[in-house]
């Protein structure tokens, strides 16, 4: 994501201020400085995130195979994991390959427009991410506290209508905000920087880096954070009641709850990978861009592993998910009767 350029821009304003020609071909024309890292501190950076990317991409593969080829798996909290799997995967397909050459090289090797849509995507993906995980609050509590309003409150084209909230405002905003350098407005040198620079110099003002944090990430946040407390407040109270339900009922309330604190592991998660990237987004502006480049990339790789936490947590806390893997590996997928499999034990179905 964002990168710090103190010491260039501050370069730039002094020649700006001099008002003397500027030519690019002292800093090296754009060309990539001479890397300074031992072979041996690349060759572990590199191994270090390559397993990285390919948890996030086979395990999450894994979630979006499993729900969509098991029928058993078709409920609405699914479809919308299935989606929040969908955005990890591109994460680590699309973003993470070109983001790990960027951190472990100290360049930026292709070309500024291929800039712009990197941080386009990354951007979108984080802040969908986190509307995918407001949608499976709200439809948590929906299950938790209202169960007996939830089969027409959460159907499947309410589902769709969150799905289509969850991936469209924040492509919108981060293409949007992006290409229209709206965010770079009263960053001055900053015109240069892009012109001579060999990174990748995506900086937000103060205007759009406040815009940034609350509406990507503490309003959504601090909503999770409420219908979670809500959801564990009337968790607390069913098990109180639990002993005098009917048996079916009973298992059935264990099963929401054991359900709401998984996700609330994964919206956990989430907001402490992602906070010091958003966090470090609001305060660099108001710092006049001074966090070290080494400590913001370190910070946005940290919210990166979020994706690849993601199903590693499902496969601790869902049994299903390990069966649909183990038939995931053995191939049993392409035969059709698998479909129909049922993935729950009879004391996960009571």
């Amino acid at each position: 994501m964002l990168l710090s350029m103190e010491n260039e821009l501050s370069h730039f304003k002094r020649r700006r201020q001099k008002k003397e020609p500027f030519d690019c071909s002292e800093y090296g024309n754009g060309s990539c400085p001479e890397n300074e890292r031992p072979l041996a501190i690349r060759a572990a950076m590199y191994s270090f995130m390559s397993g990285a990317i390919f948890i996030t991409v086979f395990g999450n593969l894994a979630m979006i195979i499993s729900i969509s080829s098991f029928r058993k798996l078709h409920t609405p909290t699914n479809f919308l994991i299935l989606s929040m799997a969908v955005t990890d995967s591109l994460l680590g397909f699309t973003i993470m390959p070109y983001s790990m050459i960027r951190s472990v090289e100290n360049c930026w090797y292709f070309g500024l427009t291929f800039c712009k849509i990197h941080y386009s995507v990354d951007l979108m993906l984080s802040v969908t991410s986190i509307f995918h995980l407001c949608s499976v609050a709200i439809d948590r509590f929906y299950a938790i506290c209202y169960p007996l309003h939830y089969s027409t409150k959460m159907t499947i084209p309410v589902i769709k209508q969150l799905l289509l909230l969850c991936w469209s405002v924040p492509g919108a905003f981060a293409f949007g905000v992006v290409f229209s350098e709206a965010y770079a407005d009263g960053i001055e040198g900053y015109d240069i920087l892009v012109a001579c620079s060999s990174s990748c110099p995506v900086m937000f003002n103060k205007l759009w880096g406040i815009t940034l944090f609350m509406a990507g990430f503490f309003l959504p946040g601090s909503v999770m954070v409420g219908i979670y407390g809500k959801i564990f407040a009337v968790s607390r109270k069913h098990s109180r009641a639990i002993s005098n339900l009917p048996e079916n009922q009973n298992n059935l309330m264990r099963k929401d709850k054991k359900a709401a604190k998984t996700l609330g592991i994964v919206m956990g998660v989430f907001l402490v990978c992602w906070f010091p990237c958003f966090f470090t987004i609001l305060l660099d502006p108001f710092l006049n861009f001074s966090t070290p480049a080494v400590l913001f990339d370190a910070l946005t790789w940290f919210g990166y592993f979020n994706s690849t936490c993601n199903p590693l947590i499902y496969g601790f806390f869902y049994p299903w998910f390990r069966r649909a893997l183990k038939y995931i590996l053995l191939g049993k997928i392409f035969s059709s009767c698998f479909h129909n499999t049922n993935l729950f034990t009879q004391k996960e179905t009571k």
